[in-house]
């Protein structure tokens, strides 16, 4: 079944450039627009730009807004460990029809941009219950793109999701 979906989304790609080159955007380079938009949307409502004396306030508000990138990057390194000890490979290494859309190395399962990314996005609706959709939707645009682009299988994925929220809950709850 994870095959069956698999090339259901992948068989998407290779049909037009430019839709190759949209799943290319959020697989790749959104990832990194996600990062910046999270930095700037937590100091924001942290009210640290906001402040007459950023550094002060930024000071006195570290520890929310170091919460949600050290949820992620937590989440990545468990994942980066998993992957090391799970050992598996990508689509484009055991199906010989598929052709990834990116060049990518390194192992599978889990996801790390799926288990970083959630994990983001469930710290921040820890305190912003609407945002924290928003970035849901995010890492959902992210996983689904590495399917498409033949980098991924949806279990790596869900894989990745069902982590990063687990970690970030745990790490908000001790």
């Amino acid at each position: 079944m994870n095959n069956q979906i698999f090339y259901f989304f992948y068989n998407l790609a290779h049909k037009s450039e430019f839709f190759d080159k949209l799943v290319i955007f959020f697989a790749d380079t959104f990832p990194y627009l996600v990062i910046l938009l999270a930095l700037i949307f937590l100091l924001i409502h942290h009210k640290v730009l906001l402040s007459k004396n950023p550094l002060r306030e930024f000071a006195q508000k570290w520890r929310g807004i170091l919460f949600v990138f050290f949820s992620g990057g937590f989440a990545w390194l468990i994942a980066k460990i998993m992957k090391i000890m799970i050992h598996a490979p990508r689509p484009f290494a055991v199906l010989p029809d598929v052709q990834a859309l990116l060049s990518e190395t390194g192992l599978a399962f889990p996801s790390g941009h799926a288990t970083f990314f959630s994990a983001l996005a469930v710290s921040i609706f820890f305190s912003y219950k609407k945002a924290g959709y928003v970035f849901m939707f995010f890492a959902f645009l992210i996983g689904l793109a590495r399917i498409i682009a033949g980098i991924h299988f949806p279990l790596d994925i869900l894989g990745g999701f069902v982590l990063g929220s687990v970690i970030a809950y745990f790490l908000k709850n001790i």
